[in-house]
């Protein structure tokens, strides 16, 4: 699998049958948007709720490549509205298949009005996803939230190699907070997100690898527009 960050909160996957899958969509006004990064093609798009740096380009993405959109219940709703076609909607505890990978929600610990013409909408609750894939590995894609210890559960059931926490501070949980998870969750390897888009966004991967020093987890630190293999 090619993982790509694309700056902030947004993640590529390219799964070895083929399949794109797109994490929470913010390229245009992105500032750590790797530049000269093109999208060819968006098999599967997956939104963990609606604050706009998290589905900003999800509508006009979705137009132009026609994935199956995968979002909780309200916001696909929203999305339908807008537009969108394929969605998916699903709640929390749930799962279901798409292309090579399954995908269940989780619970996270966030907001997640939509802003729409002006307005903030209700856009359910914000999530997370766990990712099984076909070779038995697993993913956790946090999304925007605090710990919680719930996560544990996460650990017992679904034992994932692989996490993505954010750990940017104000308005996720920062690195003290993530070091805690990933001591809940038990992770090969943590890949830091939703940290230095904007100023207060403060917390760091050096400063997350410096507090789980020694719990076996292996911070993953990225750079926006370099894909990886895992």
């Amino acid at each position: 699998m090619q993982i790509t960050w694309l700056g902030h909160g947004t993640f590529q996957l390219r799964l070895s049958l083929g399949q794109t899958i797109l994490i929470d969509p913010w390229t245009e006004g992105n500032p750590a948007y790797p530049q000269g990064h093109q999208i060819a093609g968006v098999d599967t798009m997956c939104i963990t709720h609606g604050h706009f740096d998290h589905i900003h380009d999800a509508v006009p993405l979705a137009k132009r490549f026609a994935p199956e959109v995968i979002a909780i219940y309200e916001t696909c709703h929203w999305l339908e509205s807008k537009g969108v076609e394929k969605t998916r909607p699903m709640n929390k505890g749930g799962s279901q298949k798409a292309g090579d990978v399954t995908i269940t929600m989780t619970h996270a610990v966030h907001s997640c009005g939509i802003l729409d013409d002006g307005h903030i909408i209700y856009g359910g609750e914000a999530a997370g996803y766990v990712l099984h894939f076909s070779d038995g590995r697993t993913a956790y894609f946090s999304g925007d939230t605090n710990v919680f210890s719930d996560m544990q559960l996460i650990e017992q059931m679904y034992r994932p190699e692989l996490v993505f926490l954010p750990i940017g501070d104000l308005f996720t949980m920062s690195p003290k907070e993530a070091a805690l998870a990933c001591r809940m969750l038990r992770p090969k390897r943590v890949i830091p997100m939703h940290f230095g888009t904007f100023p207060p966004l403060t917390g760091t991967p050096a400063a997350l690898r410096e507090l789980i020093g020694g719990s076996g987890t292996d911070v993953w630190e990225l750079r926006p527009g370099e894909p990886v293999d895992w």
